[in-house]
């Protein structure tokens, strides 16, 4: 015969509670793994990762419950100063005859927060923030200005992991990487082809283009994205990219240069 004294039950609850926690860290540090590889950098102190997703909405709740933790501010503040340097650097030494007006101007892109957007979106940064409830259910997954902070913070966490090499090598891979390796080529990667074709399909009085994503190849961390374009009924192209983005931005290009050739 069970026993029915309520008191039997008791230490039940802290043993359930005890069993998600651990279910939670769990889950957590796979998903970190995830992360790790899309970073390709493994952390030899976590705690630097986690700090570096954890947005300051996390830390209010946290502080509330009595809990010590801290958000990614800071680095995001240390990171944008080694993501400036690493690219003034890189641009210095790749493209020695640019005068320095136009090497700023490359510069403000590949630092910007549209830029690290991009990145973030190629990393599927979103899924591994650690947001306050109230952020979570306004959006803050897909928010630009998190994302890309996110960015900055993730670069100066690899910094202090494993020193400047760290950061430089996910910089020149993620940030800078997609670009061509030609003066011309980086020029023209800056260029907003879609916003061109917009206005040109305007002008000619067609339709607005529509973009369709038409392929999503490779492993969840390293995609590639295959974009068509299409413009009225006789003008279409198709080009792959690191991102969406850049996809559709690669084949508004080829538009651009049919219509060009056209003769219009």
């Amino acid at each position: 015969m069970q026993n029915s004294d309520p008191g039997n039950l008791k230490p039940s609850k802290p043993r359930l509670a005890k069993w998600n926690e651990d279910a939670l860290f769990n889950r957590m540090s796979a998903d970190m793994g995830v992360l790790e590889k899309a970073l390709s950098h493994k952390f030899r102190d976590r705690e630097l990762l986690e700090r570096a997703l954890t947005h300051k909405s996390r830390i209010y709740e946290k502080s509330a419950e009595g809990q010590t933790s801290a958000d990614n501010e800071q680095l995001e503040f240390l990171g944008d100063a080694i993501l400036g340097f690493v690219v003034s650097e890189c641009l210095v030494r790749h493209y020695a005859s640019y005068p320095e007006g136009r090497l700023s101007k490359l510069k403000a892109h590949l630092v910007s927060a549209a830029r690290l957007y991009e990145v973030a979106q190629d990393l599927r940064l979103g899924d591994h923030l650690l947001l306050g409830r109230g952020e979570e259910m306004s959006g803050g997954r897909e928010k630009k200005a998190l994302l890309s902070d996110a960015v900055e913070a993730l670069i100066a966490a690899m910094y202090l992991d494993a020193g400047l090499d760290a950061a430089r090598q996910f910089i020149e891979a993620r940030v800078i990487g997609a670009f061509p390796a030609t003066e011309e080529g980086m020029e023209s990667a800056v260029a907003d082809y879609k916003s061109a074709l917009q206005e040109m399909a305007q002008a000619l009085k067609l339709p607005p283009p529509r973009y369709i994503i038409i392929a999503e190849d490779g492993p969840e961390h390293s995609k590639t994205f295959t974009v068509e374009v299409r413009l009225g009924k006789e003008w279409v192209s198709q080009a792959q990219g690191l991102s969406k983005k850049s996809a559709g931005q690669k084949a508004a290009q080829q538009i651009l240069q049919q219509l060009t050739e056209w003769g219009r």
